[in-house]
């Protein structure tokens, strides 16, 4: 089947909301498109401003985290209800920049995974090895286990409506990119995984992101493998370069 492209810009902890709104200004006469869901993550101060910046265009606004409680004494932390309010359409959840710096688990990736499907939000769910796992021989497993566990107790309707992000953790802001057999290899080993666990419907419905150093130069080879449906770009998304992204994207 034929998956619609998405290209999400992660923003991290980048951008003033003046910052944020200027930068939108930029981009969007050169990320419009028809063709692919574009969507920008932003950090949650920025989400009010974003949200009416891309009004009338073809932009999303993500979220870069949420909380898997509902409300309550959880300082410093956002509830989907809160994202839903403000017009957020999807949310990183499991960034190895959580996981490494946040204590994110697999298991409170599942909980913010089941949290942001019952609230209507579309989840880009984060995987990705190490250097060392992948030097050991170990990347498909530990994928594997990562997904495993983030989609438990999610049904084959709603994993269908999902997407999930495959970042290796050594190309992410390294400049060292997967080639893009590398990157094919574990997108396709991922959406056999999918297949295991629900069906080929289901499979071939989700939809699969590459991330880590995907620049405007390296976005159309890896965009064009049958099991990469899109990116999930950090640096170059605060680029005018993420236009020439966007038109990678709708090479194929």
């Amino acid at each position: 089947m034929s998956r619609r492209k998405i290209v999400a810009g992660n923003w991290k902890m980048n951008m003033t909301p003046t910052e944020a709104v200027k930068l939108i200004d930029t981009l969007k006469p050169l990320v419009a498109s028809d063709d692919v869901d574009v969507v920008f993550c932003v950090p949650a101060i920025d989400i009010i401003p974003a949200v009416e910046a891309v009004k009338g265009t073809n932009i999303a606004i993500g979220a870069e985290n949420l909380y898997f409680e509902d409300k309550g004494a959880f300082t410093g932390e956002i509830s989907a209800d809160m994202l839903l309010d403000a017009g957020v359409k999807y949310v990183i959840i499991g960034h190895s920049e959580r996981r490494e710096y946040f204590a994110e688990t697999d298991e409170t990736v599942n909980k913010k995974v089941l949290k942001a499907i019952e609230k209507g939000l579309t989840p880009i769910v984060c995987c990705g090895e190490t250097l060392t796992q992948r030097e050991q021989g170990i990347t498909i497993d530990w994928i594997r286990q990562q997904m495993k566990i983030a989609f438990l107790n999610v049904s084959a309707a709603d994993a269908a409506k999902c997407v999930i992000a495959y970042e290796p953790i050594w190309a992410i802001g390294t400049g060292k990119t997967a080639t893009s057999d590398q990157a094919e290899e574990v997108c396709k080993a991922i959406r056999d995984l999918m297949r295991e666990i629900y069906d080929d419907a289901t499979a071939e419905a989700i939809r699969i992101q590459y991330g880590g150093s995907v620049n405007g130069g390296n976005a159309a080879e890896l965009f064009a493998k049958p099991d990469i449906d899109g990116g999930l770009v950090g640096g170059a998304s605060l680029k005018e370069e993420f236009g020439d992204i966007i038109a990678g994207s709708t090479c194929c």
